[in-house]
């Protein structure tokens, strides 16, 4: 036992439950089925607790995660005795813990266990479930995040997100949906509504659209790893799996520039790209590249390639404005949303002017998807304010500051308005 005094168990406890509970609680429920989810939880939640008693009085063990998974295996038996319908599974269950356990001396993760994971992915991404009931449950079973953890993620109540993880452990049961990687013939289908979660996962992240942080870095972190586990596996490394992780790692590479050090907001435009992560640069060229392989053409692609025009530029002033726009053009023939019609709208601004912008969200403005998008509005007004027009500017920053938005942005826009008010 290693001394308790310098040792922050909680800390601890709450590193390895983040990092091992979802192997565990996933090779539980590929053994238990995944109705049991809740067991194979409950399980990995007392070998939590059980640490947090222990550690704090007899010392933190040489290997905490193989003490953890020795627990966890023990209280796994112990619940196999009480439930007749498992009592067959110990043998494998004894089994499955032991390659764990030989995995956590070694400090490795084997094909077994990320078999377990990504099946878990895939369980509790069904396109059957709804979409945030997809989120929830992905963060609570495989990424082990808590259900408070969550609700502060997402800014919702707890009752609310435990409300979304009954009823997505519900439509597992009631749909029947099994534990287990998709056949070859339905993977590239099933393998979407995975990555929509992880893309949704790390837009969260990146871009938190209330609350008091611009970004939330636990789940950026949680999506990079997610998506990092896909890309590891020979049936799910597919050029769009890379496109996506090339796209994480391009924009997570940017975020130490993004917010300044009293966590305000910082545009493209001014942050300081010596602070870029050139590591992280690295990996999203290398993921691209990848991502290139085969004929198929996501949506990921485009945006990851939107992405390196921006690392690949030297300055803000040397950006490829045309070549951006030439994406936008094609990415919009996948996907005519609004919100890339906007992004469009502001790199056509920057590639041929103001007017030119203006020009193009006259087509959206209207959009009811937009119409409480505070950044439509704040668009506006930097157009307008470009053109020498303060007091339309003005109005425009008004109006985005009625929208929903975090913190860090609304002290933005609340010092433009007062910037164009001095104009």
């Amino acid at each position: 036992m290693t001394d308790v005094l310098n040792k922050n168990v909680p800390g601890l406890v709450d590193h390895l439950f983040r990092h091992q509970a979802g192997r565990m609680i996933a090779t539980l429920v590929r053994i238990f089925g995944a109705q049991h989810i809740d067991l194979a939880e409950e399980v990995v939640q007392e070998a939590l607790l059980k640490a947090l008693q222990q550690w704090a009085y007899r010392g933190v063990p040489e290997n905490p995660t193989a003490w953890l998974i020795q627990v966890a295996k023990h209280r796994a038996l112990d619940a196999l005795r009480h439930e007749s319908s498992l009592q067959a599974k110990a043998d494998e269950l004894t089994r499955a813990f032991a390659a764990q356990a030989t995995l956590a001396n070694q400090q490795a993760v084997g094909n077994e266990l990320l078999d377990d994971t990504l099946g878990m992915m895939f369980m509790a991404c069904h396109p059957a479930l709804p979409r945030e009931g997809r989120v929830a449950l992905t963060l609570k079973t495989v990424g082990g995040f808590g259900t408070s953890e969550i609700a502060r993620a997402f800014l919702a109540k707890e009752p609310a997100i435990a409300q979304r993880l009954v009823r997505a452990k519900r439509l597992i049961r009631e749909e029947g949906i099994r534990f287990e990687l998709p056949a070859a013939r339905e993977l590239s289908a099933r393998l979407d509504s995975v990555l929509e979660v992880l893309y949704l996962l790390f837009n969260e992240g990146y871009t938190a659209h209330a609350g008091e942080d611009l970004v939330r870095a636990d789940l950026c972190a949680e999506a990079l790893r997610l998506c990092a586990l896909v890309v590891g596996h020979p049936a799910t490394r597919q050029p769009k799996a890379h496109a996506l992780l090339a796209l994480i790692f391009f924009h997570t590479a940017r975020m130490p520039a993004r917010v300044g050090a009293g966590g305000e907001l910082s545009l493209l435009a001014e942050q300081d790209r010596t602070r870029w992560d050139q590591r992280l640069l690295a990996q999203g060229f290398m993921q691209l590249e990848r991502s290139a392989a085969g004929t198929e053409f996501s949506e990921y692609h485009l945006q990851a390639a939107i992405a390196a025009c921006h690392a690949a530029a030297a300055s803000y002033e040397l950006t490829d404005w045309a070549e951006i726009v030439r994406l936008y053009d094609l990415l919009m023939g996948l996907n005519p949303s609004p919100v890339i019609a906007l992004n469009r709208a502001v790199a056509l601004a920057k590639w041929q002017g103001a007017e030119a912008g203006l020009r193009a969200i006259e087509a959206i403005c209207e959009h009811p998807a937009l119409q409480h998008y505070y950044l439509l509005p704040a668009t506006l007004g930097e157009l307008w304010r470009e053109l020498g027009e303060p007091d339309r500017a003005a109005s425009y920053y008004r109006q985005a500051l009625q929208q929903p938005c975090s913190e860090p942005e609304r002290r933005f826009l609340t010092r433009q308005l007062a910037a164009v008010r001095r104009e």
